[in-house]
């Protein structure tokens, strides 16, 4: 019996490979979010040339670097760029609400199979975006890429958080978020300039966006399905049994198979929860509300601000190479959410989600005197060097890799899907949101002189760190987990 017990928490080889397979959708997902920003202006020259606006015989224009002063201010090059950037939302956002749908239609492991179809896609389209129009095709695979991000977003974690021990569920919930920043600094290295961020190869660059989805194809039949799908919804106690003694290797599966019977009894005697039934439901409410304000303090933490902003502020602090600054916060960003994993089982999500919020609105407040003061006090350079590392730390401790596994967590399986539909759809809404104002509060504040904005966006964080009913773990199912 002892030696059950052991088992049960133990890390199989086919717990590894499953995991490992799952997370190359967020690698794909965080290198699909990043590698659009660094070929910025030869994306654009590009574009220019394509639209009729702009040729190698200009004056000022340069074929090597795709430098031009006039370049980024022509209107249309403007609004497709904007459309390159803000259409992978948009495709995020509405695949969002198809989540459940997709999982529970062939399971976990089919599902992220399938829609592997839509990475291969998109990637095709941008890398071969020279062969047509190179807006029209970047713009289609965006999209396309959005679509397929916006279900593997949901569908990572739902697998992960369904074949994961209990003992190690927290921490490998947060390798989702490891993967994303591990793609973002992977599109970060090689779409510097000297690599494949230039003129030539800036579709390849484009293009191995869905890279990841062939490997993970390979591997995903070798993959068992999640125990919980197979027990639940399809009512297969067999199969399911078979799925556990792979994930955790020769032990008495009898107390995992009177959990999930426990939670099918439950989810039989109450209607499948619809995401309008969730919304109105006074029963998930409580759950409701916190899964919620932990995607929407994600997004408007002002984590992407810093990243947009990043470059711009080692600049004017006399950084000579502002780039690789910027990676350096990505290797932080990376490092940190390996800290949350270590974390997140001892420590527990509430405590690390309140610390990091708490430390990243401390960040952010001696980021805007640093900004504010730098040109009077020299040293107010490093404070807003500082800041920023300290900042992305924060971010990754909780407030980065929490809501993307907690939502599972907080939910039966019963109301699960549409949960995680609506939170995902939640995250990117937000996500889109910003994505379209930043520039304009930026250019605001640059006016000003006077960056605000990374304390507006902790507006909703300070509501969050001391809200009045929020946190009072109430449910039965979830208070351990969330604790």
């Amino acid at each position: 019996w002892t030696e059950f017990k052991i088992n049960r928490t133990r890390i199989t080889g086919t717990l590894v490979l499953a995991v490992f397979t799952a997370v190359l959708g967020s690698l794909q997902f965080g290198y699909s979010l990043g590698v659009i920003n660094a070929p910025q202006k030869v994306i654009e020259k590009h574009y220019a040339r394509s639209l009729g606006v702009w040729s190698e015989r200009m004056p000022g224009n340069s074929s090597d670097t795709g430098d031009s002063p006039d370049l980024g201010m022509h209107p249309d090059v403007t609004m497709y760029w904007s459309l390159s950037v803000a259409i992978f939302s948009i495709g995020g956002v509405l695949s969002s609400f198809l989540v459940g749908f997709v999982g529970d239609l062939r399971g976990r492991v089919r599902g992220m199979l399938v829609i592997n179809v839509l990475a291969v896609v998109a990637g095709l389209l941008m890398g071969l975006c020279r062969s047509w129009k190179p807006h029209i095709m970047v713009i289609s695979g965006r999209f396309i890429m959005g679509f397929y991000c916006g279900l593997t977003s949901g569908l990572v974690p739902m697998y992960i958080g369904e074949i994961a021990p209990k003992a190690y569920r927290g921490a490998l919930g947060t390798l989702h978020q490891l993967a994303v920043v591990i793609g973002i600094l992977i599109s970060q290295v090689i779409g510097l300039e000297f690599i494949l961020g230039n003129d030539d190869m800036w579709p390849l660059l484009l293009g191995l966006s869905g890279a990841p989805a062939v490997l993970q194809s390979l591997l995903l039949p070798l993959c068992p399905e999640s125990p919980r799908y197979l027990y639940i919804l399809l009512g297969k106690e067999q199969e399911a049994r078979t799925s556990l003694l792979r994930l955790k290797g020769a032990y008495d599966p009898s107390e995992d198979m009177e959990e999930m019977k426990r939670e099918k009894d439950e989810a039989d005697r109450e209607p499948r929860v619809s995401i309008f039934s969730l919304i109105c439901s006074s029963t998930y409410r409580q759950q409701l509300t916190v899964a919620l304000m932990m995607h929407f303090s994600q997004q408007f933490s002002g984590i992407n601000a810093i990243f947009y902003y990043s470059t711009d502020i080692f600049e004017r602090a006399g950084v000579s190479q502002p780039v690789y600054a910027t990676i350096g916060v990505g290797a932080i960003n990376t490092i940190f959410t390996l800290v949350s994993v270590v974390l997140v089982d001892r420590v527990g999500r509430r405590t690390l989600t309140l610390v990091g919020l708490g430390g990243m609105c401390c960040c952010a407040i001696a980021m805007t005197v640093g900004l504010k003061l730098q040109s009077e006090y020299s040293w107010m350079s490093y404070t807003s060097m500082s800041s920023i590392f300290l900042f992305v730390s924060f971010f990754e401790i909780g407030p980065g890799p929490i809501p993307w596994f907690i939502v599972a967590e907080l939910f039966s399986q019963g109301p699960r899907p549409a949960a995680i539909a609506l939170a995902g759809c939640c995250n990117w809404t937000c996500n889109f949101v910003i994505g379209m104002t930043f520039p304009y509060i930026q250019a605001r504040e640059r006016e000003k002189k006077l960056p605000l904005h990374l304390l507006h966006s902790h507006l909703l964080n300070l509501l969050f760190i001391f809200p009045p009913q929020v946190f009072k773990e109430r449910s039965s199912l979830s208070e351990k987990r969330w604790r």
